[in-house]
């Protein structure tokens, strides 16, 4: 799904795009059917997320679909002595790596041909999930241990956890570092925006441009994007939905787009903020408060101002001078959205205000409902108000300094 935090990139990436009239690729990457397991809807929903944030894309792939590409180009690295297969446990290669000795590794001395060999044995499904990986020679001694001989494709159970597109086609699988760096050169990347916990990736995936003769993109890490007092992590919100907590990822509590959406938050407000937070380097946190004040000010010109009152608090008005009134209220301020007709009957009218309009009323004071008229206030009991009708004019309402206030007719 695609919430504030990944929208990030999206729609920086558009935006440089529309600046230098390049071209922007929507990538689905979905190579790991075990533990991200793609949703079915999902490749739909993204679409249709990205169209309502005004993204356009010029081309759209996705990686499930690709993978003979990446079985070839890992074999070429096989081939060349740059990547190994690795089929001892877990435990003895972090034994190696976490000791300096991870050149002296035995699969990792492997000739060629006898990798190759065990990659088709991978392919034919001769080893099952977790005996086998390939990984990718790098730095023995890199100061990150996480880059030394990274895993380039694993095994992964598709009998058990079948690709919502691909079913049980494919067994062996690349990680995310290997299928999105091949992907960036073939399609011809050039710059990529991505948030700063992907600068260890950027190492990783470099290793292979070297190895293939490639030339690796133009690469921007920015800061996370927090917005306070939502949940923005995909695995946690993916969990809250399995729990059964919330009505779907429009829930109005998350921070998806949807969700968002939901709350009436436009796709203006939603680039606006991105934009103005921009490419920072360091981490973002905004309030919902924040992201509430810029869509106001959005939708202020075309948004119905509809009165309400919240708890509502009766109000009985006497001496009504009329036995049946239309009030034309307006929707907007400017008069440019219409307006609706309230009809009060007197000469005496019920009406509903606020619970917090009621503080601002005192025994005798002058209050006027919005748009219509002015009342005296006679009584103010606990669950009720007594008034008596004052006077029409907004003047006269400044004169006596009156509290203008919401309404509703009963």
């Amino acid at each position: 799904v695609i919430h504030l935090g990944n929208a990030r990139p999206a729609i920086l990436s558009y935006e440089y795009k529309e600046i230098y009239k390049g071209k922007m690729i929507l990538r689905f990457e979905d190579t790991d059917p075990r533990t991200k397991t793609p949703l079915p809807e999902a490749y739909e929903l993204i679409k249709q997320d990205l169209e309502w944030l005004g993204i356009r894309w010029d081309e759209e792939y996705i990686q499930s679909l690709r993978m003979p590409i990446y079985y070839q180009i890992i074999k070429e690295l096989l081939e060349k002595g740059h990547a190994y297969v690795d089929d001892k446990p877990g435990e003895e290669f972090r034994k190696y790596r976490n000791s300096s000795k991870l050149s002296e590794y035995p699969p990792r001395l492997r000739t060629a041909e006898e990798n190759l060999e065990l990659w088709d044995q991978m392919l034919e499904g001769r080893f099952a999930e977790g005996e086998a990986v390939v990984r990718i020679k790098t730095d023995p001694n890199h100061p990150d241990p996480s880059v030394r001989d990274w895993v380039a494709f694993r095994i992964i159970d598709t009998s058990r956890y079948p690709h919502p597109l691909v079913g049980d086609r494919y067994i062996v699988w690349p990680t995310y570092n290997f299928a999105a760096g091949v992907d960036d050169w073939l399609m011809g990347v050039t710059h990529i925006l991505r948030a700063k916990e992907h600068m260890q990736n950027t190492i990783k995936q470099k290793y292979v441009y070297e190895y293939m003769g490639w030339k690796y993109p133009h690469v921007v890490h920015f800061g996370r994007l927090k917005l306070e007092g939502f949940i923005m992590s995909k695995s946690a919100l993916k969990q809250l939905l399995h729990q059964g907590v919330g009505s779907g990822i429009d829930d109005p509590r998350f921070a998806t787009i949807a969700g968002l959406r939901r709350r009436g938050i436009t796709a203006e407000a939603i680039r606006k903020l991105i934009l103005d937070v921009g490419v920072k380097y360091t981490d973002a946190s905004i309030s919902y408060a924040n992201l509430a004040a810029t869509n106001r000010v959005i939708v202020d010109t075309t948004a119905r101002r509809i009165m309400a009152a919240i708890p509502p608090t009766p109000m009985i008005i006497e001496n009504l001078p009329w036995g049946k009134r239309d009030f034309e209220i307006p929707y907007h301020p400017s008069g440019k959205l219409g307006s609706r007709r309230i009809s009060l009957e007197g000469p005496t009218a019920t009406v509903y205000i606020s619970q917090s309009d009621k503080k601002l009323l005192k025994k005798g004071s002058i209050v006027r409902l919005m748009e219509a008229f002015n009342v005296e206030i006679v009584d103010i009991e606990e669950n009720k108000i007594r008034a008596r009708f004052h006077s029409f004019g907004l003047e006269n309402a400044r004169k006596h300094r009156a509290p203008i206030i919401q309404w509703i007719p009963g």
